[in-house]
């Protein structure tokens, strides 16, 4: 794996944190963006414990797409962590676009969709992450053809909602409880 750190000014003149990770498309390396982007949340965000986690659930999908759909055993894929202290988080996951599997932009957005809109129980076993995990826990969800034919996924979360400081009530219906 390969990192790359920077801080610049973003276009309303405030300090803005960059972090790039390269890593291959082996399952293996997802422990590791695991714990750091736990990490990164619980020391840059106010999220509170729940929330971090939720956030770490998100990357956590964006990267296993990007390995199963998007990349070829032996590529790479692209994790960019922005942080802007004071306004948001922002997270995108690049893959080559060399996955047998491989979809366009509009498909995924379209699939999304029309996942939604399905009862998340209605019989699906797997396809659920993106339309019931990341799209209901972020503010932004965003899907683009890259020049060189892979996609770029973005998700951005608003740092200024209040309900990312409190725990999740037990009767939130995008919280399951196990026992």
């Amino acid at each position: 794996m390969e990192n790359v750190t920077t801080q610049h000014i973003d276009d309303k003149g405030q300090k803005m944190i960059e972090i790039t990770i390269t890593m291959p498309t082996q399952a293996y390396f997802l422990s590791g963006i695991r714990d750091f982007t736990l990490t990164l949340i619980k020391n840059m965000t106010n999220f509170s414990e729940q929330w971090a986690y939720r956030f770490q659930s998100i990357v956590d999908e964006l990267c296993n797409n990007a390995i199963e759909h998007g990349s070829k055993e032996g590529e790479i894929i692209k994790i960019v962590f922005q942080n802007n202290p004071k306004d948001f988080i922002q997270i995108m996951v690049e893959d080559t676009g060399t996955a047998a599997q491989h979809m366009k932009a509009d498909e995924i957005n379209k699939l999304i969709e029309s996942r939604k809109k399905q009862n998340a129980l209605n019989g699906l076993i797997r396809g659920r992450g993106l339309p019931k995990i990341v799209s209901e826990w972020t503010d932004e969800l965003e899907f683009t053809d890259t020049e060189k034919g892979g996609i770029r996924v973005r998700v951005k979360k608003f740092l200024n909602d209040p309900k990312l400081k409190q725990a999740i009530a037990s009767n939130d219906p995008t919280h399951i409880v196990l026992n």
